[in-house]
């Protein structure tokens, strides 16, 4: 979560390598919660509500996450989405696929009307996508730190000491 904030700081904005980066960044940022959310929200219709609240709910929160894996495919297209990272690029073909394979499951194994057991190995591949990106995201912002803090370190070797003793 910690991450998350940072990325969507002020002071990342002003180190980001670019505006597409940033952006692509953020929209992840927002498809990660959505992954979550359907694992998380659709168990609690399912084990309250009748079958069919829990397979309406499942289809609302999955066209919303379709939508937004729509977008993050967009912006990691854009010139400079992915930055330097070819983790994020696999990351992003790899959910985008599990994505597609979680939504058509649930009636490719129980018909027009799933049962709550039906929903479960797609709860299991959203978990997955979702954890599979938030260790994608944070593993780049923490390589693209590195990469900041290493410039800095040669920037300030190859600089004049600050102290006349210390040359």
């Amino acid at each position: 979560m910690g991450v998350f904030f940072y990325i969507d700081s002020e002071m990342h904005r002003r180190l980001a390598a670019s505006e597409a980066a940033d952006r692509y960044f953020r929209s992840s940022i927002r498809w990660v919660f959505t992954a979550y959310s359907i694992p998380l929200l659709v168990p609690l219709a399912l084990a309250s509500l009748d079958a069919l609240w829990g397979a309406l709910s499942f289809i609302a929160l999955g066209i919303l996450l379709v939508a937004m894996t729509v977008e993050t495919g967009r912006r990691i297209l854009a010139r400079g989405g992915a930055g330097s990272s070819r983790s994020l690029v696999v990351n992003e073909w790899a959910s985008s696929f599990g994505i597609v394979i979680a939504m058509v499951l649930p009636w490719t194994l129980g018909g027009w009307v799933p049962a709550p057991d039906d929903f479960v190995p797609s709860l299991l591949i959203l978990l997955a996508c979702g954890f599979a990106s938030t260790a994608a995201l944070v593993m780049t912002q923490f390589d693209a730190t590195m990469g900041m803090v290493d410039a800095g370190m040669r920037d300030r070797d190859g600089a004049e000491p600050d102290d006349p003793a210390d040359r």
